[in-house]
């Protein structure tokens, strides 16, 4: 029986992260979670991205759900430019026939050529960002080598930001050793083992499917600071679970194991007694407190939040709201700063919010701005770098920044998998009124605002962002109160 991939495959090996385990389920009909509201966003823009392409050429030959056999006739017709045809090839890889499918977005006529072109919304084509494209780029061009018997004359990325990039077409050696390596997890007879993680699982479709098989068996892997290294290296040793690792280990002799780290090996190190906590309170299910959480005095503190657009959503890696609430001795309302729909909207935004910033400050003082992670900090450098800084406001605001992140880790072990703000406040007790949020959801909540011409659904749906951030303000707080109650 001949099996048939195609480049949709390096997809599922590589995004959102590498991943053997994700193409295993996947080839073995295992159904990911249908796509979220950020998922299609990310098709829906892909797809504009493409038609807006295809509008340029003043003559193509549309083939979207043609047979390969239209594709090989517009080629032999000579026609300029084939959308979306199709291209196939059997081949015999370790003794197995496979068919090779593939469509690629473009194949351009250049000379007596062709050449093939793809739209990615992404903004870096490297081995390091987004190596699935390259790879996908170059099956391409070794299809279209076998059906027309000579070279691609190149092979091109239109990237996200509407610049095209070159890709050097290897032939068809390297293209065999791709599909290579593909068919031998394809074909695998067993499960292979990849650990989860928190960060590499979440944008997956399996996620649920395997947190859910990761907590029954209480993977060693659920612990936050064992690495994929690491959760690979005590498998090796025979440690899968998180009691196998209390049994076998202890700080000293934990510190010592050698992982792979890179391109190289290194010790756990001084990682080693914070796992070790984890892994008891995991087991226990409860809290311990390991130190005085450092949190500065003050009588009030702003909880500050953002929500921003990706850079391959938007050219400006945009902030679209900053939000900030006082909470203490002296309470405000919620208070906050939308960057409006237009050419000039991105830079109000930013003005507004330091014009908010700076009210805080003549009213309060010095005060501290808490927020979760580094998000918050990298964003003010960077619009301080392109919008300039108005009476040095935000430079007040980056001297104040308090990330509650590290203070909470420093302070507490949690029974959790994660120190996500939004797995942190549920241990804590705080409860939403919303069904659905999160940043994805933000996100792709204030595209579809962006994009209807329906005024009232716009502001139907800034307020739901709106509320999603004020929630989140809250729930910092929440988090906030809960660490100074540990002192």
């Amino acid at each position: 029986m001949t099996l048939q991939i195609t480049p949709s495959h390096f997809y599922s090996f590589y995004s959102p992260s590498p991943c053997e385990l994700r193409l295993y389920l996947d080839c073995q009909g295992i159904e990911p979670a249908p796509p979220g509201a950020f998922e299609q966003v990310i098709f829906r823009i892909g797809k504009r991205h493409e038609k807006n392409h295809l509008a340029t050429f003043p003559e193509f030959s549309d083939l979207t759900g043609k047979p390969v056999e239209m594709t090989l006739e517009e080629i032999r017709k000579g026609s300029p430019v084939i959308y979306q045809g199709s291209l196939n090839s059997d081949v015999q890889i370790d003794g197995r026939m496979i068919l090779v499918v593939g469509i690629p977005d473009f194949i351009i006529k250049e000379g007596d050529g062709y050449f093939v072109r793809d739209c990615k919304i992404a903004r870096r084509v490297s081995k390091k960002d987004h190596p699935e494209i390259a790879i996908q780029l170059q099956i391409y061009g070794w299809l279209l080598e076998r059906t027309i018997g000579k070279r691609p004359l190149r092979l091109e990325v239109l990237k996200g930001d509407g610049d095209i990039e070159r890709i050097d077409y290897e032939g068809e050696a390297a293209a065999l050793s791709q599909l290579h390596g593909l068919l031998n997890i394809i074909t695998l007879q067993e499960e292979p083992y990849s650990p989860v993680g928190w960060s590499k699982c979440g944008p997956c479709g399996y996620n649920d499917f395997c947190i859910k098989r990761a907590e029954e068996s209480q993977s060693v892997a659920l612990l936050p600071d064992v690495d994929q290294g690491l959760a690979r290296r005590l498998r090796e040793l025979g440690v899968s679970t998180i009691k196998d690792l209390t049994t076998k280990y202890d700080e000293a002799s934990l510190s010592e194991l050698k992982r792979s780290w890179g391109t190289r090996e290194q010790k756990v190190g001084n990682k080693a007694g914070g796992i070790i906590l984890q892994a008891k309170a995991m087991l226990e299910n409860k809290e311990i407190v390991v130190k005085r959480p450092d949190i500065p005095a003050s009588k009030n503190y702003v909880m500050f939040d953002l929500e921003g657009l990706p850079p391959q959503l938007d050219e400006l890696d945009k902030i679209y709201l900053w939000g900030m609430q006082v909470f203490g001795d002296k309470p405000s309302g919620f208070l906050y700063s939308l960057a409006e729909i237009g050419i000039d909207g991105d830079r109000k935004g930013w003005k507004q919010f330091l014009k908010i910033a700076g009210k805080i400050f003549a009213d309060y003082g010095d005060i501290p701005f808490v927020h979760w992670h580094h998000y918050e900090k990298t964003k003010i450098k960077t619009y301080v770098e392109r919008y300039g800084d108005i009476e040095e406001i935000a430079e007040r605001v980056l001297a104040n920044l308090v990330d509650l992140l590290p203070i909470t880790k420093d302070a507490v072990v949690l029974p959790q998998p994660s120190y996500s703000l939004k797995v942190v406040e549920k241990h804590v007790g705080f409860k939403r009124t919303q069904d659905e949020y999160g940043g994805d959801w933000s996100i792709a909540k204030y595209i579809e605002a962006v994009e209807t011409d329906d005024e009232q659904k716009r502001r139907d749906i800034m307020n739901e962002i709106i509320k999603y951030n004020e929630e989140d303000l809250k729930a910092t707080w929440a988090v906030f109160e809960w660490l100074r109650r540990l002192i």
